[in-house]
């Protein structure tokens, strides 16, 4: 490595240099690629792509050209920055769902509103639009600037001669360094209107404006609700708008009512999905019970998604609650934020119609001025030649008598005879007088015979006229203002005339309406069969069932659709589950697990009860040692999913839970007979048993023998003597009944 020379090292702090870098990065992003400029209201990507497709002639009268060749000309000379993100720009040019009036006109799958993507741009093709013409048809007069490009092998305008107020009209969206611009579409006609009105009266406020232009107009279409705060955002140029989407209820099958979605929010734009996919959720989470069946039934005609609510359900309290809890109600942000003089400018309203009229005046006045050169130029040759018809008979014998083009030139604009042969000394004199301009020389050297004809020399008349009125009118706009304005204002309403359509967004003060839960309180039986499978099943449709369909399942438990399943386990704790969590189902339906369900799982089911049934009873509890005690069934009333249903000593289980009505208990009516492995039973009233809390352990009610245990504890009338357990028969006719704890005594198996 060739040795380096402490001139050529550069020292510097490594801090500074990060910040300068950075400062220059974010001004290039900023500046040139994620800002629009205030003037023609486009980003560079989009600039050089419609200044591309202008330079290959797509014009939109001219046929469609592959979107391949626009990219690799707007990437080759323009935009080196890769062709996905031009040909991204490009299609969303082309979108008819996001712009108010697209640039580009695509032929070819350009994806669409619901979020499909465009196909590749070796399958698409593409042109420009009529209404882009408003922004490159002035390109040839020299009314914007070029720069070279970025290897200086071609020029690029610096901003197109845009003569609409582009920006607001098409808005944008862009995020940059430290900031971003929000800028909403709005109405053509609405926005000419607006400007012309500020051009009248510079001094007319932004209320006034709104009375013109009322605010944002989204090719979605949809609902703003809040109009009082749209003052205040054109006035600051942020803020924050409410968009809803519009909906129709209509008639629907077997006496139901449908809400119909007909415009879709702004902000899911190119994401419908989104939103029916929003919708469905709700509907399989229950949190709208109300919906029955949700369907996008969209095509080329419109949108059209189907929320179908139940019968007898109101349909407006539904609406308003999926207005809170769906993106059919969303907020779009306004931050109107561009480019001016290489500086980001927040804006509001009244500041962008003063910066698009002084654009305009910059425009009109060197679009008139080019115009009024051009004709200038132009008449001076049409005079050159009226002049030169009148003596053509010397002007060709000048030409006759000359030997190169040169001296008859020298001849005919500063009289140089010399070495001209004239046919007549006259004619010498004559053409010693000659004084003709350069320009009208090389006219009358370039002019053809045919112009001679009588009716030649009358359309050159007549052009002398016609450029003398267009020199008096140009001279007249250019030195007037007012005439400036009215040319400027005719030229708008001939682009209203052209463009314009009616608004699609209703603007208006909506008051988010209450949502009310509405409970429909339905009976339904909850099925368990013996694998812990569990479902609800709807009253009427079990009573068409009958009782045979009832047997594979090992518990039935009745209650409402706004109870709670009360899961009991031997290991001590109750698991609450909500009717609106069981899945509903028909009887050949599987249904989910109870373990999946409270989460329960590694724990022994043992009992099953609706919480509306034990709330107004007590629980009798029996443990495997023998432990028994009554708990009120008010103690089980919490909101938590898992609760402690009895205190019980280590290696201890729950083996028996009953729920027994306040007047079984207070009575002799119910017996309660614990069995135990080795045979032995022992039964007394339920009555001689105390009250407890759910926290403690209970009284002993049984004397077990040494690795004995409770197996079976049961509540019966005093008169029954025969129970099922494990599919067995116990017979307890000789059963001795105790008011206190005392050995039990042999049971007999029938």
């Amino acid at each position: 490595m060739p040795k380096q020379d402490a001139d050529t090292i550069i020292q510097l702090d490594f801090s500074e240099e990060m910040r300068n870098s950075y400062r220059d990065y974010a001004m290039s992003v900023i500046i040139a690629r994620a800002l629009p400029d205030i003037r023609d209201g486009l980003k560079p990507v989009q600039r050089r792509i419609l200044y591309a497709m202008n330079e290959l002639g797509l014009s939109p009268d001219k046929p469609h050209r592959k979107s391949a060749r626009i990219v690799g000309d707007t990437m080759g000379k323009y935009h080196p920055h890769g062709d996905s993100s031009i040909y991204d720009a490009l299609v969303h040019m082309a979108e008819d769902y996001s712009l108010s009036a697209p640039l580009v006109d695509g032929h070819g799958n350009f994806g669409s509103i619901d979020g499909d993507g465009a196909a590749a741009m070796r399958y698409t093709e593409a042109r420009l639009s009529p209404i882009s013409m408003t922004l490159l048809e002035n390109l040839n007069k020299g009314l914007v600037d070029f720069i070279p490009n970025f290897d200086e092998s071609e020029k690029e305008p610096v901003v197109l001669p845009a003569m609409i107020p582009h920006l607001l009209i098409n808005g944008t969206t862009g995020i940059a360094v430290g900031m971003a611009t929000n800028i909403p579409p709005h109405n053509l006609g609405e926005v000419i209107d607006a400007a012309i009105a500020y051009m009248d009266r510079p001094s007319i406020s932004t209320e006034k404006l709104l009375e013109i232009m009322p605010g944002p107009d989204f090719p979605t279409g949809g609902i703003i609700a809040n109009k009082e705060d749209l003052l205040e955002i054109y006035e600051k140029g942020e803020g924050k708008i409410r968009v809803r989407a519009k909906t129709e209820i209509e008639k629907g099958d077997a006496g139901r009512k449908n809400i119909v979605i007909t415009e879709i929010p702004y902000t899911v734009s190119g994401n419908k999905p989104k939103l029916v996919e929003s919708l469905v959720q709700l509907m399989r989470d229950k949190v709208f019970d109300e919906i029955a069946d949700v369907r996008d039934e969209s095509s080329k005609e419109g949108i059209r998604i189907v929320i179908e609510v139940k019968r007898d359900r109101d349909a407006e309290n539904l609406l308003n609650g999926l207005y809170k809890k769906t993106p059919m109600e969303d907020t779009y942000g306004v931050n109107c934020l561009a480019v001016k003089d290489k500086q980001p400018l927040q804006f509001g309203l009244k500041q962008y119609l003063e910066e698009f009229l002084l654009f305009q005046e910059e425009l009109y006045t060197k679009e008139f001025r080019y115009l009024l050169d051009k004709a200038l130029a132009r008449q001076e040759v049409v005079s050159g030649l009226i002049r030169a018809t009148d003596i053509i008979d010397l002007i060709i014998e000048i030409l006759r008598g000359s030997t190169s083009v040169k001296q008859a030139k020298a001849c005919l604009t500063r009289g140089d005879t010399t070495d001209i042969r004239f046919r007549h000394p006259e004619s010498k004199k004559q053409a010693a007088k000659l004084d003709f301009t350069e320009t009208q020389a090389d006219a009358i050297l370039a002019m053809q015979l045919s112009r001679l004809i009588g009716l030649e020399i009358l359309k050159l008349n007549e052009e002398a006229e016609s450029l003398k009125e267009k020199i008096a009118e140009y001279q007249n706009v250019l030195g007037s203002p007012k005439e400036l304005f009215k040319v400027i204002k005719n030229r708008l309403r001939d682009y209203k005339k052209r463009f314009a359509v009616p608004r699609r967004t209703v603007i208006d003060h909506v008051e988010s309406g209450a949502y009310v839960e509405e409970k429909v309180v339905e009976n339904i039986t909850v099925l368990i069969d013996r694998f812990g499978y569990t479902k609800s099943v709807e009253d009427k449709a079990l009573a068409k069932a009958g009782e045979d369909a009832l047997n594979e399942f090992t518990h039935t438990v009745s209650m409402t659709s706004e109870d709670v399943l009360c899961v009991f386990t031997a290991e001590g704790n109750m698991h609450r589950v909500k009717a609106s969590q069981i899945p509903k189902g028909r009887l050949r339906d599987k249904g989910a697990l109870i373990q999946t369900l409270c989460k329960c799982d590694g724990e022994t089911v043992i009992y099953y009860d609706s919480f509306d049934r034990i709330f107004d009873s007590a629980l009798f509890f029996c443990t495997e040692k023998g432990f028994v005690k009554l708990v009120s069934g008010a103690e089980f009333e919490t909101n938590r999913g898992v609760i402690a249903s009895t205190k019980l000593e280590d290696g201890d289980l729950v083996c028996g839970i009953s729920v027994l009505a306040p007047s079984q208990v207070s009575s002799n009516s119910v017996k309660t007979i614990l069995y135990t492995e080795k045979g032995l039973s022992l039964g007394f009233p339920v009555s001689d048993l105390p009250m407890l809390k759910k926290a403690g352990r209970g009284v002993k009610g049984i004397s077990l023998e040494k690795n004995d245990k409770v197996v079976c504890a049961l509540t019966a009338p005093p008169s029954q003597e025969t129970f099922r357990y494990l599919d067995k028969t116990l017979s307890c006719r000789k059963v001795r009944m105790r008011t206190r704890a005392a050995k039990g005594q042999k049971a007999t198996l029938e």
